[in-house]
């Protein structure tokens, strides 16, 4: 009888302590409890839940929490676009904000045989591993693309290949211009232009001309030619580096026929450039 009794006093207890424990969290999970915004769960379910971090928040959850709580704009989405920064406008209730569609851009096309290698590399085969030789880069030319194609296994959009001269080429219909590539890239070779930009300098050396002409046979020379001649005044230079302003120009492609480096590549060249890779 005495171990009937020890055995089930203490499991009575055990009971009644847990439901009375189990009844104190419930309580507190009501009392306490942090209530969302329901816009948030909304905006979350019209975003496409890429999480690609293009909007510069790590994800869709994130963005939409800064979007009602944060004041975040309603147009960061860019796999989304207009249609989405549309219906996140309407959820806030706010006017929707102009969605520029954007893509990556590859600013060098010195390959190999355009630009020559300074060391033979056989390290780890990034790009964020090759620029920690000395110098900064295997290149002789230190803005240029390394080639180990880093950019293309970051991008979430198969919108990046190799291509066949070993420079990443972007294809523009599948590039959402999340800007995860641009982030990857050690050197800078990628960045983010307009869909509309179909006129581009495709280099980033800051270097005079005699200095490019020793290191690659495409780089921009900083001659200014282009500048000069540009009809809507959308090319400025910066520090012997040919900038186009794309709110300015008009694709005109008169600058590329120019342009004495050939290093400008209109739409026509770009295109001809991913059908053959």
């Amino acid at each position: 009888m005495n171990f009937m009794h020890d055995l089930i006093v203490p499991l009575v207890l055990m009971g009644v302590m847990g439901a009375v424990f189990g009844a104190l969290l419930a309580i507190a999970s009501v009392v306490f409890r942090v209530r969302q915004d329901e816009r948030v769960g909304k905006i979350r379910a019209v975003l496409p839940g890429a999480n690609c971090g293009g909007c510069g928040y790590p994800g869709c959850d994130s963005y939409a929490d800064g979007v009602v709580n944060e004041g975040a704009g309603t147009n960061l989405c860019v796999v989304g676009g207009s249609a989405v920064s549309a219906r996140v406008a309407e959820i806030m209730g706010v006017k929707a904000e102009e969605t520029v569609p954007m893509r990556a851009f590859v600013r060098c096309l010195g390959s190999a045989a355009r630009s020559p290698r300074k060391v033979l590399y056989s390290g780890i085969a990034d790009c964020r591993s090759a620029v920690m030789v000395p110098g900064g880069s295997p290149n002789e030319c230190p803005f240029g693309c390394i080639g180990f194609g880093t950019c293309t296994k970051v991008c979430n959009f198969d919108a990046i290949f190799m291509g066949p001269d070993g420079l990443p080429v972007v294809d523009r219909e599948q590039c959402v211009g999340c800007g995860a590539c641009v982030s990857a890239c050690p050197k800078d070779v990628l960045t983010l232009i307009p869909q509309t930009s179909d006129v581009v300098v495709a280099c980033g050396s800051h270097w005079k001309g005699p200095a490019v002409r020793r290191v690659c046979s495409i780089g921009c020379i900083g001659c200014g030619l282009c500048a000069r001649v540009c009809p809507a005044g959308a090319i400025t230079m910066d520090r012997d580096l040919a900038v186009i302003d794309p709110a300015k120009c008009t694709n005109c492609g008169l600058c590329a026929q120019k342009c004495p480096a050939k290093c400008i590549e209109t739409g026509q060249s770009l295109a001809a450039c991913a059908k053959t890779a």
